[in-house]
């Protein structure tokens, strides 16, 4: 494993967890679930035992590098690479690539979300070791998720043979099912949750962007060349934003020739909402998780996330979600939780970006 990287993803404006998640301090910079700490530290921290601080790198926003550095005070500045604005996932996963390999060209990576929930470390670091050993080959690795419902917000990977213990081919990547589809999967048994964890060596995802995405291969080229004259950041703000904005598995994964994958179940929640927020929490008999002391009557299945020392009350209503800060209160269905992002929408449009 002397050659196994980190490459945390940690760009994201989590929308869906607006008040609480905003511009400056978006959802991986919080406290959300079951652990303590924020959602960057606690999956920095999962990766202690696989990787050193000094080989963990993140990809963030421009304005975020000084959070992201009080969040993970191992981590080398030099290590952040920060993006003049996001451009989805193959840009910063291939330009992570290519800055680890100048730096060892026997590099493989283990690129990962920042805003996951894994229960089970222990079974994580495992499948991360069997998915790097697989990925030592050259072969591009991905691991799936064993589903617990017909869910149809999360992409799937349907398995064929297996190659190795633990290991299979992935015999096609399945966008968001309908409902029907996805209860299908889940009775097959042969389908996973594709949960956007990639294991590859750096020179293996460098020659997949450049079969599958020349404009961007061409771009990292030249950041390379860039980097060699000191002059990469200045190449990097002035390229981004001409760089295609598509995901790894739409660009690369999809197209690939041959993708294995490691079948896992290791408690994992991607946090995508204030559903799972509630789902992850601690909750009372009525199903309500919410602050100690917390006035709940005649009240069921809701979420309640207020500014400390403030007593809550709720009479006579289920399955809502309540989320009040300094600044904002959000009160809507449980149900409706993926649209939070047309509020934010709305603030943008009434020129109300400071609460955004």
């Amino acid at each position: 494993m002397q050659h196994l990287y980190a490459v945390i993803m940690a760009g994201g404006a989590g929308k869906r967890f607006w008040p609480l998640s905003r511009r400056e301090t978006p959802k991986q910079f919080l406290a959300l679930g079951q652990g303590e700490g924020s959602l960057l530290a606690r999956t920095a921290a999962r990766l202690e035992d696989l990787v050193p601080p000094d080989r963990v790198y993140v990809v963030t926003g421009e304005h975020l590098i000084d959070a992201t550095l009080r969040e993970l005070p191992g981590v080398p500045r030099e290590n952040i690479l920060a993006e003049p604005l996001g451009r989805n996932t193959a840009p910063c996963i291939g330009w992570a690539a290519a800055t680890i390999q100048r730096r060892d060209p026997e590099a493989v990576l283990a690129v990962l979300p920042a805003d996951h929930e894994i229960s089970d470390p222990e079974t994580f670091c495992d499948v991360l070791r069997r998915a790097a050993e697989a990925a030592g080959a050259g072969d591009l690795v991905t691991v799936g998720l064993t589903p617990t419902r017909p869910e149809t917000g999360y992409g799937y990977i349907e398995l064929a043979e297996e190659t190795a213990p633990g290991v299979h081919t992935a015999r096609r990547f399945v966008e968001k099912p309908t409902h029907a589809r996805a209860v299908q999967f889940l009775a097959s048994g042969d389908f996973l949750w594709n949960g956007g964890i990639f294991l590859f060596r750096a020179h293996a995802i460098l020659e997949a962007i450049a079969e599958s995405l020349p404009s961007l291969s061409e771009a990292l080229v030249a950041f390379d060349q860039a980097a060699a004259r000191g002059e990469e950041a200045a190449v990097v703000k002035a390229r981004y934003a001409g760089l295609p904005s598509v995901s790894i598995d739409h660009g690369v994964m999809e197209k690939a020739q041959r993708v294995l994958v490691v079948p896992a179940d290791f408690g994992w929640s991607d946090l995508g909402s204030w559903v799972t927020a509630w789902e992850q929490a601690p909750k009372d008999g009525a199903d309500n998780a919410a602050p100690a002391g917390s006035v709940l009557l005649d009240t069921s299945g809701c979420y309640v996330r207020t500014t400390a020392g403030k007593r809550v009350a709720l009479l006579g209503v289920d399955d809502l979600v309540v989320v009040d800060t300094e600044d904002a209160l959000l009160i809507m269905p449980r149900a409706r939780a993926q649209e939070v992002r047309r509020v934010v929408e709305q603030l943008v449009e009434q020129g109300e970006e400071r609460l955004v």
